[in-house]
């Protein structure tokens, strides 16, 4: 399943739009029965479709005139055709939005303001990060739907084994720029192998041909990036203009890059570069040992891991551990021929029954905080312990990207931090220059 972050930009060159003059022309012509209007819901994540499927049969029965149909896009889609369907008469009535990319939409006119549509008290259910983050000149413009908490590990227990090491050595993990107090680099090189069976602290490890990796450094915006900027005081942001080419920032990127290609200790870019679900997958097929990721992936883990799992705490920097805080909204299209039904859909997906199978399920954390109950209970019923994704939200949080310039920003920052993590670019280098173009993105 691909990930359904706001920060992962997939596809944001296509939310770079002109939409301002189309969007009233808007229409969508539903097929149910007669006496039936239908309201189309599109998003990506297959595993909150099957939750919203059996949320909305739910829903039909105390609404017989109303059908609802459900369109799911694949996330290497889903931008484009976004795009593509709002200035081509297309859209549905409601559609996930993600926080780098509703602006766009919001600037346009393209959704309904939630607070008129809803009633500004409808707020008050929902979780306040995600509020935050989708309000825009004092607008929300969707109603939030997950909410993603922090950024934790996966470990595989096996292999944690096999290196003499168990879950308890992954407690108060650090990682030091200056190799100073570094507890993150020996762990891992204790759970990297190469084709030989030799590890990365042996002598004769050969980096280029690995069997087992030991972690998934990548450029990855909400798994990586933010939570190694953050846990080194350093900012990704500085209100909407790009700020992570500090010395601080520069640090945090060397540290991730020397993990690929000093360390040998992570995939190489050429793999995570142009494959996004490349870790992942090579967790789940028992060949790395620890995989940093959010809850976004527990359903995936859970139904692909075939050996024993667990989840520990974000590794701590300089600064403290410090995680990503994500969230996605279902945004109703403001020119939808059928707004009285549109509304009522909204409200359902807002209401703590609407959103409890999106919990029940397992599928996803709920935005509506009183369905969060129902998401902890699934997985303690399981038990799995995902106590390490909420824990890491005591000591702060660093938000996801923000502003309408972000899906053009994304667009020119991304081919060159690319080229870091390759380590064809030197690092200070590349990030500095990564910073400019996506500032001058943003002013264009």
């Amino acid at each position: 399943m691909p990930k359904r972050s706001t920060v992962l930009a997939a596809g944001a060159a296509a939310v770079v739009l002109v939409i301002a003059g189309v969007v009233t022309a808007l229409t969508v012509s539903g097929q149910g029965p007669a006496d039936q209007t239908t309201v189309t819901v599109r998003l990506w994540d297959d595993q909150v479709a099957k939750a919203y499927k059996a949320s909305f049969a739910e829903f039909e029965k105390d609404n017989p005139d109303v059908n609802v149909e459900l369109s799911v896009i694949p996330w290497a889609d889903y931008w484009e055709k976004l795009r593509t369907d709002v200035a081509g008469d297309s859209v549905d009535d409601i559609f996930w939005v993600d926080g780098g990319n509703y602006p766009v939409y919001a600037d346009a006119g393209a959704l309904l303001d939630i607070d008129k549509t809803l009633g500004a008290d409808a707020s008050a259910k929902w979780a306040p990060a995600v509020v935050d983050q989708y309000t825009r000149d004092g607008v929300l413009w969707g109603v939030p739907q997950l909410a993603d908490p922090g950024i934790a590990v996966y470990y595989n227990a096996e292999l944690l084994a096999d290196a003499g090491l168990t879950a308890a050595d992954l407690d108060d993990l650090r990682w030091d720029p200056t190799g100073a107090d570094d507890t993150l680099l020996p762990v891992l090189k204790k759970l990297t192998r190469d084709s030989g069976g030799k590890t990365a602290d042996s002598a004769g490890f050969d980096g280029t041909s690995l069997a087992q990796y030991g972690y998934n450094s990548a450029y990855d915006v909400q798994a990586m990036l933010l939570n190694y900027l953050a846990s080194n005081e350093a900012d990704f942001q500085d209100g909407e203009e790009y700020a992570f080419a500090s010395p601080k920032g520069v640090e945090a990127f060397q540290y991730m890059v020397d993990l690929i290609n000093k360390h040998h200790v992570s995939p190489s870019a050429a793999d995570t570069n142009t494959n996004g679900d490349f870790s992942r997958d090579q967790f789940l097929q028992g060949k790395m040992a620890l995989f940093q990721s959010g809850v976004y992936n527990l359903a995936n883990v859970n139904e692909g891991a075939d050996f024993d799992w667990g989840v520990a705490r974000l590794p701590a920097g300089p600064g403290g551990a410090i995680s990503g805080v994500d969230g996605i909204v279902a945004a109703g299209s403001a020119a939808s021929e059928h707004p009285a039904e549109v509304k009522r859909v909204l409200a359902w997906l807002g209401s703590a029954k609407g959103s409890s199978f999106i919990g029940a399920s397992g599928s996803a954390s709920p935005a509506v905080l009183a369905a969060q109950k129902d998401y902890s209970d699934f997985w303690a019923s399981l038990d799995v312990d995902i106590s390490p994704f909420y824990d890491v939200l005591e000591n702060g949080t660093a938000p996801a990207p923000k502003g309408s310039g972000w899906p053009a920003a994304d667009n020119a920052m991304r081919p060159l931090l690319q080229e870091v993590f390759l380590g064809r670019t030197p690092v200070a280098e590349g990030v500095r220059a990564a910073q400019d173009a996506a500032n001058a993105a943003v002013t264009k």
